[in-house]
């Protein structure tokens, strides 16, 4: 087929574009940024921002499915910068599906959408979205999910998929900023519940996005749906955050504050970053002290049923590969 992945050059991005590519499909990359390594790869890149309506027009024209994988991440930012990029963003990417008559969008979401602060242990999709969110991401991507599976029709077929926490090697979001806390001593555990927390390795979550696209079309089993992508593996989060570490050769957390005194430390910090403007994204904010004192963990035989998905890389194969890779980068 031939595919458009916004984002392409990004974490996932880039993997289900890798993956498109094994297979012998025709990719452009639509993203701000220019990446040589999908040149490498055969990829047309085409610069441009989500917001930018023409110059998503332009660039969806002549492919028959795609992948609307980017998107602004992050604990910290306006609400004007989240919705720009996440909202309007899928607003213009449904636009230009419609324009070129597209028939297929798989949209990445996340399971975010439906945190209310409060635990969420072996949910399916049924969980509705909550009436209030502490953090522009999930309000933003909650609002752009709804659009997209809104726009399920007998020409569009749209499908939603949540991957948990992706990781692996070439992350440059969650292991990255783990790893650089740790190295510093920054990290502290939050309560003494072993909570568990689902996450998901990158490769199956690229394949994820394959399947629901092979799988996608009007009137189908999967349109007009959203499904959590997981490794069906949850494992306390703690744990999970020790053993990324090991893998880049640092010793294990183990000084801990409370729950309540993380969510006062994350609701003084927004209000300071607010108030003075400060650079950068605050060390606490309620959102992520919520998140680090819950279970989230989801049922996915939903994405096994309907997609076909089933994870190829566990995690203590995926831990093996993310420990050669960061060894190769430690200079």
């Amino acid at each position: 087929m031939k595919a458009l992945v916004t984002g392409g050059g990004g974490f996932l991005g880039k993997a289900i574009t890798r993956l498109l590519v094994e297979r012998g499909d025709v990719v452009r990359s639509f993203s701000r940024g220019a990446y040589p390594e999908l040149a490498s790869l055969g990829v047309e890149t085409v610069r441009g921002d989500l917001a930018d309506r023409e110059a998503v027009l332009a660039a969806a024209k002549g492919f028959d499915v795609v992948f609307h994988v980017a998107a602004k991440a992050g604990i910290w930012g306006t609400y004007e910068e989240f919705h720009r990029s996440n909202v309007t963003g899928t607003e213009n990417v449904l636009a230009a599906c419609r324009h070129h008559g597209i028939g297929r969008l798989v949209y990445t979401g996340s399971p975010s959408v439906v945190f209310d602060g409060r635990d969420v242990e072996g949910e399916d999709e049924s969980l509705p979205y909550p009436k209030h969110y502490e953090a522009h991401y999930p309000r933003t991507k909650a609002l752009a999910e709804k659009l997209v599976l809104a726009a399920d029709c007998s020409v569009l077929a749209t499908v939603s998929l949540r991957p948990h926490l992706i990781w692996g090697p070439g992350d440059n979001h969650l292991v990255p900023r783990i790893v650089a806390r740790g190295r510093a001593g920054k990290l502290r555990r939050i309560g003494n519940r072993p909570c568990l927390v689902d996450t998901v390795y990158v490769d199956n979550a690229a394949r994820a996005h394959i399947l629901a696209a092979d799988r996608l079309a009007p009137g189908s089993t999967v349109a007009g749906k959203a499904y959590f992508i997981t490794n069906g593996e949850p494992l306390p989060l703690w744990e999970i955050v020790d053993r990324i570490l090991a893998a880049a050769g640092l010793p294990p957390v183990r000084r801990r504050v409370s729950p309540g005194v993380a969510y006062t430390v994350g609701a003084f910090c927004e209000g300071l970053w607010n108030v003075l403007r400060l650079q950068g994204e605050p060390p606490m904010t309620r959102f992520v002290a919520r998140e680090l004192a819950t279970a989230h963990w989801f049922d996915i035989s939903a994405a096994r049923r309907d997609l076909g998905y089933a994870p190829e890389v566990s995690i203590a194969e995926g831990l093996k590969r993310l420990q050669e890779w960061l060894a190769g980068e430690r200079p």
